[in-house]
Order: structure tokens, then sequence, then C-alpha cells
């Protein structure tokens, strides 16, 4: 697990991988896709974060992510994303979001903000994971903002009982403008300096994964021996070093 990375706040580059010793377990499957549809899902106290997964699995991954950002885009698809999902759907790992959407303000346009009103908008119709999914499998290049109500409208139709009256309007609406505001201002008060802790970025357990061991989100099987390594002894994770 030893080495880092530098996600869109910081440039939206990463770094060569160290040698990794295990490269062969599983990373994911289309069943754990398949079985995103059966997850709990809900929004927090705070009215900003986002949980999806057994409220009584053993580990907590809270992400922070832009839905422009590229480097999400590669933790989802080719990273650690899809060994994250399937141990989701196994119910050994809850998986919480913070939604950014900084990216707008550094590149002009609006669709950060948009994506993420849209997928507050499926949270209500119970189908977040699915089109979050959905989402970044069809991410647009970061610089076209192309996260418009029409493109996001279309995508959602790709989700089996997404589109309805409520959701397309909640889109269109941008009905969810406070969360999106909200959901910015958590993320920038997650670092001392108020400038956000970068995308993506993963917190195991409450600990934030340290900077020396956070090109583990792109690394898919060293992903999963760190699971079990925290799952298996939870202490250690957060006095490790």
């Amino acid at each position: 697990m030893g080495w880092s990375s530098t996600g869109c706040a910081g440039g939206g580059s990463r770094s060569e991988p160290a040698p990794v010793v295990e490269q062969t377990i599983a990373t994911g499957s289309k069943d754990s896709a398949a079985g995103l549809k059966y997850l709990p899902e809900k929004l927090g106290a705070d009215g900003i974060t986002i949980t999806v997964g057994d409220p009584g699995a053993p580990v907590t991954v809270l992400l922070y992510e832009d839905p422009r950002c590229p480097v999400c885009e590669e933790f989802e698809l080719t990273g650690a994303g899809p060994a994250l999902q399937a141990l989701t759907v196994q119910r050994d790992v809850k998986t919480q979001y913070v939604l950014a959407s900084f990216l707008d303000q550094r590149l002009g346009g609006s669709g950060s903000k948009k994506a993420v009103n849209a997928l507050r908008a499926a949270l209500d119709a119970g189908k977040f994971a699915e089109y979050h999914a959905v989402l970044y499998q069809n991410q647009p290049e970061e610089s076209v903002d192309g996260y418009t109500d029409a493109f996001l409208l279309q995508q959602a139709t790709k989700v089996a009982g997404l589109r309805s009256p409520a959701f397309d309007s909640a889109v269109r609406t941008m009905k969810y403008r406070a969360f999106v505001s909200a959901s910015q201002t958590a993320y920038d008060a997650a670092t001392p300096d108020h400038r956000g802790p970068g995308t993506p970025t993963g917190v195991i357990n409450g600990r934030r994964i340290p900077e020396a061991y956070s090109g583990v989100l792109f690394e898919p099987s060293t992903f999963r021996m760190l699971m079990r390594a925290v799952q298996q002894d939870p202490a250690a994770w957060l006095t490790l070093k």
C-alpha cells in the first residue's frame, strides 16, 4: 500500500503504483452491480451524507466525490470502486457519500451542481446507488460541462423505475439546490483550511486514509486487503502510521 495519489482538487493526476503483493483478488462483477438495487440507502441526520448499504456493516467507507472529476471516474470504474461496490453488496461495508461541486467554479458551468441535485432526487426514489453508477459509467469530459438536464434525464432512463414526473421536475427545477450548497460546504469544512480534501478522498471507520496510502483507492486488490484487515482489527487501522 505504499503509494499516493492526487485527485481533482490537486490537478487531476495520480502517481504510478509501487509493486503490490497480491493481485488475484476479485474486484467486482455484474452480479454486484445488479445487487445495488437491493441495498438500503438513506440520507443521514446531517441532511448531507448519503449512506448506501447495510447499517450494521462492520466497516464504513466515506467518499468525497465531485461528479465531474475524472479521477473519481477512474476510481469508480477501474480503481477500487468495483471492489467497494462488491463489498457493499455483500454487506461487509457500508458506503457513504459527501458530494462536492467545486469543479463548476474552477471550470465554469453548472454540471457538478446539476448532477448532485439529480443524485439527491434519485435518493428520494430509492435509486441513488444505481444512478450514481450510471453517471460515472457515462461521465462527460470534465471540461465540457455535459451534465445538462437533458443528459441527466437521458441517463436516468437506464435505471428501471427512476424516471417519473417528480424526478424529472426535481432535475429540471434544481429542487435540491439547498442540498447541493450544504454538501459543498461540508466538503470544504472537511479540512482545516476549508478548501476540501480533494476528490476522491476516502475515510475508513472515521479515519481519513493517510496521504501515503491514498493510492489504495486505485488498486483494487490492495483495497480489498485493507478492508479485510480493518474488519479483522479495527483498532490497528486507527493507529496505522
